[in-house]
Parts: structure tokens; sequence; C-alpha cells
């Protein structure tokens, strides 16, 4: 057992392991391992115009995503809690599953026929692009708020306000809003990694001149590998910092509901 699970790590860790020396070899053609040692690829992205404005745009989209999801999210699952209508709640989860269980390339394909006609020439706008992203990632941030406060004691505490005279928006930013921060905070960290890594949806619905940071990767493949390596490693030192957050968030809410 100990062996496929080491099997395993090396199978991930490999490809990450060989994209991170790949970035600072100065060359790379035919060879097993890259030869040389240079930093220039990352300079290079840095001062490289296209990639610098396609990660300002993928922070931008992650960071209106984010804004979405505890916009619209945060309010419906308060929401459903306090009506404690079972069947709104499992219409609710349905509902939040289609994201995930349609392949991206089908809802690609759905906004492609949807925001291309007469009516609705939209693809391509910046605001269709987060609007994608917020259909990838809301039943994320959903399923992690709504599986963290039906453990909470939210309804009793809601009663007890509410029979002090509170009203609901009081309620919701005095008991729902602090008993949830812990779990918002990890589900959007979890929202982050997959908007920022997100390519299938934004490589079809995206315009040339919003193109996010992965949908560029593509491009930086069919040219110095060196660069296309550096790239890819900035945008993995990305995802797998927003992860160990996410987690450590949990750890801690674990933690702390213990307690």
């Amino acid at each position: 057992m100990k062996r496929i699970t080491y099997l395993y790590l090396v199978y991930l860790g490999l490809p990450i392991a060989l994209l991170l020396v790949g970035s600072f070899g100065q060359s790379w053609v035919n060879t097993l391992l890259p030869s040389g040692f240079t930093l220039n690829w990352y300079q290079e992205i840095w001062q490289t115009t296209a990639y610098r404005k396609a990660f300002i745009m993928s922070m931008q989209v992650c960071l209106m995503v984010c804004l979405l999801n505890v916009l619209v999210i945060t309010p419906l699952v308060c929401s459903l809690l306090l009506k404690g209508n079972s069947r709104a709640l499992q219409a609710t989860r349905l509902f939040a599953l289609l994201p995930i269980a349609a392949p991206e390339l089908v809802i690609g394909f759905g906004f492609i026929l949807a925001f291309t006609r007469d009516a609705t020439p939209w693809l391509g706008a910046t605001w269709l692009l987060v609007v994608g992203h917020f259909i990838l990632t809301f039943p994320y941030f959903f399923f992690t708020l709504m599986a963290d406060m039906e453990r909470s004691a939210f309804t009793q505490l809601d009663r007890v306000a509410q029979s002090f005279g509170a009203n609901s928006m009081t309620r919701f930013t005095t008991v729902f809003m602090p008993l949830a921060a812990k779990s918002i905070v990890a589900g959007l960290m979890t929202v982050a990694a997959i908007s920022l890594g997100e390519f299938q949806l934004s490589n079809m619905i995206a315009g040339f001149m919003n193109r996010t940071y992965p949908t560029l990767l593509l491009q930086a493949f069919y040219g110095a590998t060196g660069l296309a390596c550096a790239a890819t490693v900035i945008l993995l030192l990305l995802a797998i910092t927003l992860s160990l957050l996410s987690s450590y968030q949990n750890s801690n809410k674990n933690r702390g509901a213990k307690a």
C-alpha cells in the first residue's frame, strides 16, 4: 500500500518538478533535462505586456467572482436555513450540482450559442467571463458554507435574536455573518484557486483583450520551453498557495468547533 502511495506521489510530483527545473533552464531541446541556468524567463514574463495584462485580468476576474459569491450565495444560504423548506433546499442542492456534473465544454458551447446572436452579442465581454467563472465556482462555495452552517447553532441563535426584536438585516449581520466568517474565507480560497486556474471555459468565451493567464499559457508552449515552464510555475504556485490557505483555514475552523 505504501509503495502505491509513493508511486502516486511521484506521478503527481515529477511533472511539477520538471516544470520547475525547466523554468530555470537556459535551453531544453530534445534532452531529458534542460541545460544551463537562467532567471531570464521569469523576467521576460514580467516585462511582456501580454502576460502582465493576462495576469492582472485573471486577478480582476477572480476578485469579482469572489465578491459575487459572497453577495449572492451567502444570503441564499441564510435564507434557506431560516425558511427550513426541505424541498427548496433539495432543489437548490440539485441546481448547485449541475455545474459540477456538466462538462465545461458543454457549458462553453451553451455560452457561445446564447451570446453570439444578434439580440445578445456579448461573447467576449469581461462581465460574461465573470458570470462563467461564477457558475463554475459557486457550487464549491455553496456546499462549504451550507455544510458548516447546518452544523452550527445558527437557527437557535437567530430565534433568540428575533425574540429580542432584531430585524432580519440585524440578525444577518450580527448572528449569521460572525458564525459563517471562517467558512466564507475557506470557501473563497477554493473559489479563487478554481477561478485562477480555469482554462477551458475561459478559452471559449474570453475575448482577445480580456484573455486570462491560463489561456495565454497555451500560446507559451508553442514558443520557448523555458518561458512556458516559468509561466506555468507561477500559476501552480498561486493555486498551491490558495489550496494550502484553504486547508489551513478549514483546520482552524475544525479546531475551533471542537474547542
